[in-house]
């Protein structure tokens, strides 16, 4: 299918989970935020754009650091949520591979999670470079593998066991693309960029019974939800209980699931004179 489909296919799901997303990624997602921030250097004074803002985690721990921030997102139901949640920042609906700003008017572009969402992430890093003042850094974080994001190995085997991949979904660049580090380097050069760095940052997804991985990524995400939902009910019920029998070795004595889902962490250097 075009490209075109996919973006449209990606916008129409977060219009729809934004809340979910909140609940089940929220905590998880702003567990690498400092990490991020520290790679940007983030400051007080700092003039930072938050792409691919979502509910404005990151724009707001980077104004906890003093920062001038705005935020960006394609969603309008994230940009609302944003505003409600953080109604002393700047957020707008906007495309990261089309941003609504004026060239070299940040100082630090950071991406939480968006990248394995964009039809054409190549542009998102040229739009990203061209918003950058020289001297400006890039940062994106990205879900590690699957072999370390256990939450994804989890339900990614279950529906190879009990259901199909083989489902209507709008093909889009593969979701475990950028979690290669090479790759993540690759691009970042590819788009002007200099002195990449590529780190592993830890993160665990913390749920409550009766909620696995399985009911995180069928409400809070938007691709493997869809390859869910595409499952027959009988698939999908196996694939339920494969996925709870699988997050039993993660509980704990208070019966939390702390289920490891660490992110790459890719940075970069708009040199001067760029």
């Amino acid at each position: 299918m075009a490209p075109v489909e996919f973006s449209d296919f990606e916008h129409e799901g977060w219009e729809r989970v934004a809340q979910a997303y909140h609940t089940y990624f929220g905590d998880l997602t702003t567990q690498s935020n400092q990490a991020m921030l520290d790679a940007l250097g983030i400051q007080r004074g700092s003039r930072f754009l938050d792409v691919a803002s979502g509910p404005g985690y990151l724009a707001a721990a980077a104004r906890r650091r003093g920062a001038d921030v705005a935020g960006v997102d394609f969603s309008v139901a994230m940009v609302d949520k944003a505003r409600r949640v953080f109604p002393d920042l700047e957020f707008r609906v906007g495309d990261a591979e089309d941003l609504p700003y004026p060239d070299e008017s940040f100082g630090a572009v950071g991406i939480s999670f968006g990248m394995l969402h964009f039809s054409h992430p190549e542009r998102a890093l040229a739009e990203a470079f061209r918003v950058l003042r020289p001297g400006g850094r890039i940062a994106f974080t990205v879900w590690a593998t699957p072999q370390r994001a256990i939450g994804f190995a989890m339900v990614l085997k279950a529906i190879d066991e009990h259901g199909t991949t083989n489902v209507p979904v709008p093909q889009g660049p593969p979701f475990f693309r950028f979690s290669d580090w090479e790759e993540s380097k690759r691009a970042l050069l590819d788009a002007g960029f200099v002195q990449t760095n590529v780190q592993e940052v830890d993160q665990t997804l913390v749920l409550n019974s009766p909620d696995t991985p399985f009911h995180a990524l069928m409400r809070g995400g938007v691709r493997v939800a869809a390859i869910l939902n595409a499952q027959t009910p009988a698939a999908l019920a196996m694939i339920e209980q494969a996925v709870a029998h699988d997050a039993q070795a993660y509980r704990n004595d208070v019966g939390e699931l702390r289920i490891p889902m660490p992110c790459v962490l890719a940075s970069a250097l708009k040199a001067s004179g760029r």
